[in-house]
């Protein structure tokens, strides 16, 4: 049987060759087992077997190596971006010390949804036409059956989720919580998040809904109501004690997509925390423009 990239096989010593290392072989094919490849402390002699992963080298030759991977061809996992190069991809962390290629064509096209270093992809393994080892990213149709149904107890629960597939209408995301990083599937809607999210984006989220008919969950990066109006109504505040006068040239007549780049916020809670700041007499409107009141005219409301 020939050996393959990416696979785990016992070989056996055939020779031992200074200062290169071990030849092992499968009693038909041979490859170099570096010294640097090796660990523990044990002695190798002729016609010992031991377990090894086979990858390539820097110059595309099959080597063997002692070390395990963190995934072997045809598996899946979250791997860690380590370093990007504009023109091939991203390489990935796969616990040898060398990284694995995931290829330019398969990240999104759009730059602000590509990964950045230290984000989490789920990827499976796979090899080129000439056999060399690369990763694909992992669908849902590839992840689905890797995760499990979330429990009612994690409504309303914050949790820690990775993007999967990014877009602009929403992410999709795993949320953390099973064996080896899987967990649950998780949907988060564009107007539940203040920007578009990276592929391999960590993120916190929140659980709002969880669906009876598959377990997979709809999530928000927003607080609750109550405490994001609070939040919001501060942030316009201090927003508006920086500006010239106490006022601002935003009202809720104000377009969507002008107060979500300005604030980071939906419209409708734009709307709630100007609600609330009128109520408690802190604020006014003219028109399209928005000030602070004197605390003198804030008193005489309060009275």
């Amino acid at each position: 049987m020939s050996l393959e990239a990416g696979t785990i096989v016992k070989l056996k010593v055939a020779r031992e060759v200074s200062p290169h290392g071990f030849f092992m072989t499968n009693g038909e094919e041979e490859v170099l087992l570096p010294y640097t490849e090796r660990t523990g402390n044990m002695k190798f002699r002729n016609g010992q077997e031991t377990e090894v992963f086979i990858h390539h080298d820097s110059e595309d030759r099959l080597i063997a190596t002692m070390k395990k991977p963190l995934l072997t061809f045809g598996e899946i996992a979250a791997l860690e971006v380590a370093d990007i190069h504009p023109r091939l991809g991203c390489f990935l962390e796969m616990g040898l010390g060398r990284q694995l290629l995931l290829p330019k064509r398969e990240l999104p096209e759009t730059p602000e949804l590509q990964p950045e270093v230290g984000d989490r992809i789920y990827v499976r393994m796979d090899r080129d036409k000439q056999g060399r080892l690369l990763a694909r990213t992992s669908g849902e149709e590839e992840l689905s059956p890797l995760c499990f149904n979330a429990p009612e107890s994690w409504k309303n629960q914050w949790m820690k989720a990775t993007v999967y597939r990014p877009l602009q209408m929403g992410t999709f995301v795993i949320i953390e919580g099973g064996v080896l990083g899987f967990g649950a599937i998780g949907l988060i809607h564009s107007s539940e998040r203040p920007r578009p999210l990276r592929l391999g984006e960590v993120v916190d989220v929140r659980v709002t809904r969880i669906r009876e008919e598959d377990g997979r969950v709809n999530l928000s990066m927003a607080q609750p109501k109550e405490i994001g109006m609070d939040e919001d109504a501060e942030k316009i505040l201090a927003y508006m004690r920086t500006r010239e006068g106490n006022a601002m040239p935003y009202s809720d007549k104000t377009g969507p997509d002008i107060i979500k780049l300005r604030f980071g916020i939906s419209k409708a809670a734009f709307k709630r925390a100007l609600g609330r700041l009128m109520k408690q007499g802190l604020i006014e409107q003219d028109e399209n423009w928005t000030r602070l009141k004197s605390s003198e005219e804030s008193s005489s409301d309060a009275e």
